[in-house]
């Protein structure tokens, strides 16, 4: 049976009023005033039966968990054990001083009932609220992935024959679905890789992020950012398999619909820049402003001889004309690659003065047009325009900006769970809680100081994370977190700073911060 708890001061409470003993300008009480967990109850009800023992609420969970990520807590035990010391996460929990602290399994249990679309919906809704306040125009929509180790170690990584893989994934599967009380069968389990398998968590890809270093179980988190003020409108957690550069339309679609507002631009980097995401990009009406892959992959047997633009395309007759002036008439179809593929006869090619300018094949030179070559072109247009170099520039801080600080801030890089559908859950958890954070960090009301000037009280995300003390000061970790303690008093999350007109001089300071010490 669902239980509802009851946010009501008790008569005798030891005459402490926790109102009282959280500040006003307390950052979970400004977030406590933008959170809206209305639709939490409605959409759990299906998980709770009528009769049977009083469960802890279900927005009181949500809240602890929003704690877990904002506070980046390493575990729900020691979220717990933190719990009756902090006057504000009492406060923000609507608990007084004699109110019980529930176990940390609550937790893991809501989350297997529950699933991964309520903390979907979740992230939806901030994405809503960050729209209502005005700080999405929906112009611009920038797009990039990052991969995330999964709670696996390397050793955890098997490799052997595709029908030993596939019996081992089987048998994770099923005990998986034992542990999880039938959540997770091995008929809903899917392969990503034949040949390799994470014993410890079987969802997860082996995935190397460069030569240098050996594969390690990872998952794929894509995400799209909206351009005014770096509001995350879209995401999506995947397997370490899937590419990045596949789910391009797919977050701008999700993004579409969070929003309400389509997107005009596309700002990617040249890993999306493929024949397939600039056609499909063009036919969709955007704006692509992605880097051209193409011009970064270099041939070497390409150097010195003639590029596919020098050769003339004749709509009329479906024919290229070389340099050389010869004829080029079209000879197959490639299915895959949606090309169709133009030669000259053999003979003519080998006779021919300019060859050696022109190909190094010995059948002879070949051009292939893509079927829908005019969107392609205008597309690669738009792409090498100044306009979308000014774009790309801005991505590299805004977007990346955005996962420097969910991994700084709020632990992004490493899964705290295993299983795909747990990840999705960590990743929308994370998304709200920046939204949240940007909209306390623009609407921060403006407030009096004692000179008489009226200033903004802005929130400035912290990027840096503070580390103990007594750590070499020539770590440039180290030095990080040596200058971000004067604002945040060895605290993580946000720092509070008055901010006044520039003609005058701020004769108040006000520091205060997110005060989970590590």
């Amino acid at each position: 049976m669902m239980g509802i708890h009851q946010s009501q001061k008790d008569l005798f409470t030891y005459g402490i009023d926790l109102d009282l003993r959280v500040r006003a300008d307390h950052p979970l009480r400004r977030l406590h005033g933008i959170l809206d967990l209305s639709f939490v109850r409605a959409e759990v009800a299906r998980c709770y039966g009528r009769k049977g023992n009083v469960s802890v609420d279900p927005v009181v969970l949500v809240k602890l968990m929003i704690l877990l990520f904002i506070e980046d807590i390493a575990s729900e035990r020691e979220l717990m054990d933190r719990l009756p010391e902090r006057l504000d996460y009492l406060w923000f929990l609507g608990f007084n001083l004699d109110t019980p602290v529930p176990n940390h399994s609550v937790l893991s249990k809501a989350r297997k009932r529950w699933g991964a679309e309520v903390f979907q919906k979740l992230f939806m809704r901030s994405v809503r609220q960050c729209v209502e306040a005005g700080l999405v125009d929906g112009r611009k929509l920038h797009v990039d992935s990052s991969l995330v180790d999964a709670n696996a170690s390397k050793d955890s990584i098997v490799e052997g024959p595709v029908e030993l893989i596939t019996a081992l994934k089987t048998a994770c599967g099923a005990v998986e679905a034992k542990l999880d009380e039938g959540i997770t069968t091995p008929e809903s389990y899917e392969a990503v890789s034949e040949r390799t398998c994470c014993t410890t968590d079987p969802d997860a890809t082996a995935v190397r992020k460069s030569r240098s270093e050996g594969a390690r179980a990872r998952y794929h988190h894509h995400r799209a950012v909206d351009d005014q003020c770096g509001v995350v409108t879209a995401v999506e957690t995947t397997t370490g398999a899937v590419a990045e550069n596949r789910r391009l339309m797919a977050l701008a679609a999700q993004a579409e619909g969070n929003t309400g507002m389509k997107a005009e631009t596309l700002v990617a980097d040249r890993k999306y820049g493929t024949s397939e995401n600039y056609v499909a990009a063009q036919q969709a009406g955007y704006r692509t402003h992605m880097g051209d892959l193409r011009r970064s992959q270099v041939n070497p047997r390409k150097e010195g001889i003639f590029d596919e633009d020098e050769f003339t395309y004749d709509p009329a007759t479906d024919t290229f004309r070389c340099p050389a002036g010869q004829v080029m008439r079209p000879r197959r179809v490639h299915p895959v690659r949606k090309t169709k593929e133009y030669i000259t006869a053999a003979k003519t090619c080998m006779r021919c003065p300019l060859r050696e300018r022109c190909t190094r094949s010995r059948t002879g030179r070949t051009v292939h047009r893509h079927e829908h070559q005019e969107l392609l072109d205008r597309a690669r247009e738009q792409a090498h325009g100044g306009r979308a170099r000014a774009d790309r520039r801005r991505r590299q801080y805004l977007l990346e900006g955005s996962f420097a600080d969910a991994a700084n801030n709020h632990g992004f890089k490493r899964a705290r769970w295993r299983r795909l559908w747990r990840q999705q859950i960590q990743d929308s958890l994370i998304a709200a809680v920046q939204n949240w954070r940007i909209m306390l960090r623009e609407q921060m009301p403006e407030t009096k100081v004692p000179n008489g000037g009226s200033v903004a009280l802005k929130v400035i995300p912290v990027l840096s994370v503070v580390r103990p003390t007594g750590l070499n000061p020539q770590d440039l970790n180290a030095r990080r977190s040596c200058r971000s303690r004067k604002h945040r008093n060895g605290s993580r999350g946000f720092a509070l700073s008055w901010e006044g007109d520039s003609n005058k001089e701020s004769s108040g300071a006000c520091n205060s911060s997110w005060e989970g010490a590590e």
